[in-house]
């Protein structure tokens, strides 16, 4: 009982935003509300389509959470492998000072970040958005803590056949830390995908934003908002995400449950 109240609680926002993106306006403003819709509408699917260039918001959705996953994983695996793996001076000292940036506030940053990107020309374009997110201490501590729990034999009898460490990391222990890198792609994709912040800051042009950025010009006079095509905008939002959760979601469970064990 308890486990099936908690899941209800969990799927209560979830349920509500359904439901709502197809109620009318009348019943999403009708008071005391009403869960279900008397009458059902897709008129706010509708405006998202017409007053949004909704399959260019998409769009940069997509190359903006994927192309910093796809930067991130690199990046983060080099990195937590040098960690990991490899023994040079000072090593203990790098790892603190990642550490240390995980307390330091993202809005702390926000302008010299900024002022950084603006610099290089890069405001309005996906290398400003991409670029300053290429790598991530928290992915790289994640990694690093995965990496430590792999056997060091194998890298040991690898550098004994000579290869190089590019190759051990491309060839063993990338290949064992798969359930990591799925995990951490994941939340990197996720975490990006409904960042709001982000976007709105380093993009001025309406074809430039994403999708949830996109959902802010909706908003109307005097700060009205419409409650049910927002509700809309976020079902379409998540669709995604949970597509891919569910595609991922053994090797998800798989890496929680082993990461950090020797």
């Amino acid at each position: 009982m308890a486990m099936l109240a908690v899941t209800a609680a969990v799927l209560l926002p979830l349920a509500i935003i359904v439901l709502t993106a197809f109620k009318p306006v009348s019943e999403v403003n009708a008071f005391p509300p009403t869960l279900l819709p008397q009458d059902w509408t897709l008129d706010n699917l509708t405006r998202i389509v017409d007053e949004l260039p909704f399959a260019r918001l998409v769009l940069n959705s997509f190359l903006f959470a994927g192309g910093v996953t796809v930067f991130a994983l690199v990046f983060d695996s080099l990195a937590a492998y040098a960690l990991a793996r490899i023994d040079f001076t000072g090593r203990r000292t790098l790892l603190i000072a990642i550490i240390a940036t995980l307390m330091i506030p993202f809005q702390a940053t926000l302008v010299p970040v900024y002022q950084l990107v603006s610099d290089l020309g890069w405001v309005n374009t996906f290398a400003g958005l991409i670029a300053p997110r290429a790598a991530d201490a928290f992915g790289i501590f994640f990694l690093r803590q995965f990496f430590l729990a792999l056997p060091r034999d194998l890298d040991n009898a690898a550098r004994i056949d000579g290869a190089s460490e590019f190759r051990i990391l491309r060839s063993i222990v990338l290949p064992n830390a798969i359930p990591a890198l799925l995990t951490l792609a994941i939340f990197t994709f996720v975490n990006n995908w409904n960042d709001l912040l982000w976007p709105l800051i380093f993009t001025t042009e309406r074809e430039m934003g994403t999708i949830t950025s996109g959902l802010t010009l909706l908003t109307g006079p005097g700060g009205i908002v419409p409650y049910g095509v927002m509700m809309a905008g976020a079902l379409v939002a998540i669709l995604p995400l949970v597509i891919a959760f569910l595609l991922v979601q053994r090797r998800f469970i798989e890496s929680i449950a082993t990461t950090g064990l020797k």
